[in-house]
């Protein structure tokens, strides 16, 4: 049993590498693979294309080359061994001219040369396939020492044979040993080649435009702003993708559209009632209990607009660019109107396509927040390329590192780090972090350099 139990050990162990190395290697191969669609769709097109072609190519190589080149060497070298046959059988005439004559209407050229010995073999070219089928040829049907040059002359191949009293020294063109079909094979490889990926990029190109379009509108919904322009185009499940987006942009828009619509009868309601109750009180006259009263309802006045203001979000305004620098500037003179220390710096370009009125009451919660608790603000802009970010830094007590994202949750207000004796209703930083984030964005709260507390907003530009 402890056998059996080893061995189902071992398999494990082994079943585990391997399932780590193969995890490894695909981690690999993903890291080397694109990651954009058109780039993918791409490789998807050109390495069936390549692969076709390495196998036309060696088909072409194996079945033409090979099969061509060898039968023209083969009959080269029976022209040139029925040459030696005539020169060996038949006498012959002092310059020979016998066998000249017989070689130049086999397209050959002949020449003798006086015994000796062989020159020394010559470089050989990479692709040596006529070389090698020469010298099988002219082991095989001769069986004499040869020498061969097939790169000294370019349209022309030199073959010697020694012979009992004489060098033989033959030429014959390239063209009747050796198919030489390059250019063709170039033009099928390079040419068909260059054609299908012209053809490729220009298909893919005009199916993957309709996805970046549907991919840019969805993006532009979700900051808040509106794609004008847009419409289903490309292919069926393209269009199909397209037309349940729009579908679910309507959906959302009626719902945000049935929601202002029954806030804003709630608040008309309510503010009726609290125009009576001012109104009641006033003529009651003066008195501590009347101040009093007077108070709770101006609490619950404030506590009704920060509830419908939560409720209601930023809907129905449009974003437009946004002077930022100037922006900044009014909630500076905001926090010292309220006798606060505020300074304002803002860097690169201040012009941000936001929706106004809601990023401003965002950055406003933030820093009434900051000021109901600190004396002293700093606010700093900076937009790049791709973001831009605003910091809300104080030297109040700040809020514990613990409790940072719970802050964000409506009606939570802390008691150490926040006084509720300040008044309000808890829901600033959940407005403020709801118009971050319609705006594509996000608020994250951290420690400030002034001791503090520092809120960053980051919204896409």
């Amino acid at each position: 049993m402890s056998t059996i139990d080893t061995g189902l050990s071992l398999i494990r162990n082994a079943s585990q590498r391997v399932s780590r190395a193969n995890g490894r290697m695909g981690n690999a191969f993903k890291s080397w693979m694109p990651t954009g669609l058109y780039a993918r769709a791409l490789l998807i097109m050109i390495v069936p294309m390549v692969v076709l072609q390495t196998v036309v190519a060696f088909v072409f190589m194996e079945r033409h080359w090979n099969t061509v080149t060898r039968r023209l060497s083969t009959a080269v070298v029976q022209d040139i061994a029925a040459l030696i046959d005539v020169y060996k059988t038949y006498p012959q005439d002092k310059d020979r001219a016998q066998v000249r004559r017989i070689a130049q209407r086999l397209q050959l050229v002949v020449d003798f040369l006086p015994p000796g010995d062989m020159p020394p073999p010559g470089p050989k070219p990479f692709f040596s396939l006529l070389d090698q089928s020469l010298s099988v040829q002219l082991g095989r049907q001769i069986g004499r020492p040869f020498w061969i040059d097939t790169v000294g002359r370019s349209n022309l191949v030199e073959i010697r044979v020694q012979l009992d009293d004489a060098i033989m020294r033959i030429f014959a063109l390239r063209s009747a040993a050796y198919a030489s079909n390059s250019e063709i094979f170039i033009f099928w490889m390079l040419g068909t080649s260059t054609i299908l990926l012209i053809v490729a990029v220009l298909f893919l190109r005009n199916q993957i435009k309709p996805i970046l379009r549907l991919a840019d509108a969805a993006e532009s919904f979700g900051k808040g702003r509106e794609a004008p322009n847009f419409r289903p185009r490309g292919a069926r499940e393209v269009r199909r993708a397209a037309h349940a987006f729009l579908e679910m942009k309507a959906r959302i828009e009626r719902t945000i559209e049935q929601r202002t619509a029954m806030l804003a009868g709630v608040s008309h309601d309510l503010r009726t009632i609290l125009t009576r109750f001012k109104l009641e009180l006033a003529l009651l006259g003066e008195g501590p209990e009347i101040d009093a009263m007077r108070k709770d309802v101006d609490e619950m006045s404030m506590m009704l607009e920060d509830y419908l203001a939560f409720a209601r979000g930023d809907s129905g305004e449009v974003a437009q660019p946004t002077d930022m620098t100037m922006a900044l500037e009014e909630l500076r003179n905001d926090a010292e109107r309220h006798g606060h220390t505020a300074t304002v710096a803002f860097h690169g370009l201040p012009v941000v396509t936001v929706k106004p009125a809601s990023f401003k009451r965002c950055l406003g919660n933030l820093v009434s927040n900051a000021a109901r608790h600190a004396n002293a603000i700093s606010i700093t802009g900076h937009r790049d390329h791709r973001y831009l970010t605003v910091t809300v830094d104080d030297d109040g007590p700040g809020i514990p590192a613990d409790m940072r994202e719970e802050v964000f949750k409506p009606f939570l207000r802390l008691d150490d780090a926040r006084n509720q004796d300040e008044g309000g209703t808890g829901l600033g930083l959940a407005i403020a972090r709801d118009i971050a984030r319609s705006h594509g964005g996000d608020i994250m709260l951290g420690d400030s350099p002034m001791g503090g507390l520092r809120a960053t907003v980051r919204v896409p530009v």
